[in-house]
């Protein structure tokens, strides 16, 4: 939010709900990273590689729709939409897939709790744009 603040020109979001998506976002991508590093370690790993690759195509989405949506100079407001719809597809994707290995594997439930908050966030943010 701090550096929201400082943006010289006016911003046609709602700065809390974009800090708040840019926020989820970059954790979201981080859990991921992890998770899908932590499946890898697993001496079942061949039962997780859906996970993984899950994990991964999250991780890629919510890296790429933070980078995008702090920047404001020239904002396309379409292009801001899609992305955090694909970012909502791929959160609900791996926070499902995630999910299914929670009960077994903490990183997984870690990941789907990012994963299901960075959703709403996106959501959140979508609605706010109308």
């Amino acid at each position: 939010m701090p550096m929201l603040e400082t943006y010289p020109k006016s911003i046609n979001l709602d700065r809390q709900k974009l800090a708040a998506a840019i926020d989820a976002l970059i954790a979201c991508g981080g859990a991921c990273t992890a998770c899908a590093d932590a499946c890898l370690s697993e001496d079942t790993v061949g039962e997780l590689t859906k996970c993984i690759r899950t994990n991964l195509d999250c991780a890629d989405v919510c890296a790429a729709t933070a980078r995008v949506l702090s920047r404001h100079t020239g904002y396309d407001a379409n292009l801001s939409r899609a992305l955090l719809e694909a970012c909502v597809t791929a959160c609900k994707s791996c926070g499902d897939e995630c999910g299914r290995h929670a009960g077994h594997h903490e990183h997984c439930r870690i990941c789907a709790d990012a994963c299901r908050s960075c959703e709403q966030a996106c959501r959140d943010l979508l609605t706010a744009m109308g």
